[in-house]
């Protein structure tokens, strides 16, 4: 058996970190077992799924590593759900229901009053053809649901009925199907809702395991009685714990910022992002993990928490940090370039260890041209003075520093930060940055009298 897993986003919106967590989880899945991966787009949705956010999704998943073996688009495969309703029809399973939202909500609001669940009360089912018809001729088009193996002959009279299975992160798992109310499969427009596409697929593209968020716990239960229902087997599921913030806000399309497209532009590296994605929220300590290949080694349902994954964005600088600080030159090459930063791997390699991300390399690169503001306080004038007379003759190399500072601290009896800091500040406009002892060859003798009181 070949491990099929699938990630099934709809395309109303872009993807964020939430949900890369999910796309991640079962891309290494698939990794480790030398199975397929199915990118299947949840697009039944015409008014709200839009291609250009299906596109924005690919990009991003093709960003973090991710290369579906299958793209899939369920607009497009309508068909096959009209038949599968059609033979839940045809067994009885599928009941049409004429309650508008308004009439759903008061029965829920009176059960809740009289202290019952607001389960719905099958009354869909009992009506005859004429109060359908009365319905039909009223304008009313009906919403049809499933009705769920919790009776033993009579739908009116339900009975605990216990279905279970074996979860990949939280063990073993039941629901009591009288706690539930029937699915709504269609809406009144005739279009889908998610469920019934969903296993359709599952079944047709040989899905093996579902590995999706905790929230969808409570809809397992319906789904394996729709499984048996249409005479397949169910796959193995898999819920995880879900990514919150630090305050514990769940994340959501319509805040963009932490968006996977708006982390990408911000410069921050994939694997940083991958790396915070899956690791938070399990046993395992936070990383920063340099390769995907890496990443599928470690990565263990088992590990995964059943309490909620809090994470706060701003360990993903520290993250992209250390990735960073261990490129080599080759890794980032062509990025320089593009930059405008005509370096060689020696400015590389004495810059990464300041760089949060490969761009702030270019705050070193204007440095080494000469593109900035050279800070000089009043009170280091003279002492800055002192010290262009006695910075050593000839090419600057890394003896330089310690034998200009080595006489400047001499001449003026300054030492520790007040001897270093007012040198860095003019040679560089920073407080801090690279050693400055292997900086200062990049900047140059012409940018060091450049930027010294003289």
């Amino acid at each position: 058996m070949t491990v099929t897993v699938r990630f099934a986003p709809s395309p109303t919106g872009h993807i964020h970190i939430g949900n890369s967590r999910t796309a991640l989880f079962n891309w290494l899945f698939a990794q480790k077992a030398g199975g397929q991966f199915i990118l299947r787009f949840d697009d039944t949705d015409l008014e709200r799924s839009r291609a250009e956010f299906a596109d924005a999704i690919a990009a991003d998943l093709v960003w973090l590593g991710i290369e579906p073996d299958r793209v899939e688009r369920q607009s497009r495969r309508v068909s096959a759900y009209d038949a599968a309703a059609e033979k839940l029809k045809a067994a009885g399973l599928l009941y049409p229901c004429y309650e508008t939202p308004d009439e759903l909500e008061r029965r829920r609001s009176r059960a809740r009053a009289l202290g019952r669940p607001p389960v719905y009360d099958r009354a869909g089912i009992m009506q005859t053809a004429e109060q359908r018809a009365t319905f039909e001729a009223e304008g009313r088009r009906p919403h049809w649901r499933f009705v769920l193996p919790n009776h033993e002959g009579d739908p009116a009279v339900t009975r605990r009925t216990e279905i279970g299975w074996t979860d990949l992160c939280r063990g073993d798992q039941s629901v009591d199907l009288a706690s539930l109310s029937d699915p709504v499969l269609i809406r009144e427009d005739g279009s889908y809702l998610y469920t019934l596409p969903s296993i359709v697929d599952d079944i047709e593209m040989g899905v093996t395991h579902v590995i999706r968020g905790e929230d969808h716990v409570a809809n397992t239960g319906v789904q394996l009685a729709i499984f048996q229902a249409l005479g397949a087997p169910a796959p193995v599921f898999g819920h995880h714990n879900l990514l919150t913030t630090r305050d514990g806000e769940g994340l959501s399309k319509r805040k963009g910022a932490l968006s996977i497209g708006s982390l990408r532009e911000s410069g921050l590296e994939p694997m940083a992002v991958a790396s915070l994605a899956v690791l938070t929220g399990t046993s395992q300590a936070v990383e920063a993990v340099a390769d995907m290949s890496v990443l599928a080694e470690r990565f263990d349902l088992a590990t995964v928490s059943r309490s909620a994954a809090k994470f706060d964005p701003a360990d993903l600088d520290g993250l992209n940090a250390k990735l960073v600080h261990d490129m080599p030159f080759s890794a980032v090459a062509d990025r320089l370039s593009n930059l405008g930063i005509a370096a060689d791997e020696a400015f590389w390699t004495v810059i990464r260890g300041n760089c949060t991300k490969v761009a702030d390399a270019q705050i070193y690169w204007n440095i080494v041209e000469g593109r900035i503001d050279s800070l000089v306080d009043d009170e280091d004038r003279d002492y800055l003075l002192a010290a262009r007379g006695l910075l050593p003759e000839g090419e600057i190399t890394l003896e330089t520093w310690g034998a200009w500072t080595g006489a400047v601290k001499a001449e003026t009896g300054r030492k520790g930060r007040a001897l270093f800091m007012p040198l860095r500040r003019a040679l560089t406009g920073l407080d801090h940055g690279p050693d400055m002892r292997e900086f200062l060859p990049l900047i140059g003798r012409q940018n060091v009298l450049a930027r010294l009181p003289g």
